[in-house]
């Protein structure tokens, strides 16, 4: 969402982006790709920038996660069976 939305829409390259937030573009450039997760004070500097919130930002991380995880539980997950609560007496 940020390479593909907020970089464009903004006219912004990661070495400028790395420049507005104070980071260094390794750390960008490792966000951009994938390669790090977005943490709550990366989500916090980012929302300063364009005025939305850190939880928009850690949101969207924590969606790309779940999404993320169940493709990779995908076989497994059928395997677990719901437990089904015991009726008092």
């Amino acid at each position: 969402m940020l390479r593909e939305d907020f970089l464009p829409d903004y006219g912004l390259t990661a070495t400028s982006l790395a420049e507005a937030l104070g980071v260094s573009r390794q750390t960008i450039n490792e966000l951009l790709r994938e390669r790090r997760a977005l943490s709550p004070e990366m989500a916090i500097r980012l929302s300063r920038l364009f005025g939305n919130t850190p939880e928009f930002w850690l949101n969207a991380q924590r969606a790309v996660e779940l999404w993320e995880a169940r493709k990779n539980l995908k076989t497994a997950l059928p395997r677990i069976r719901p437990l089904r609560m015991k009726k008092a007496m």
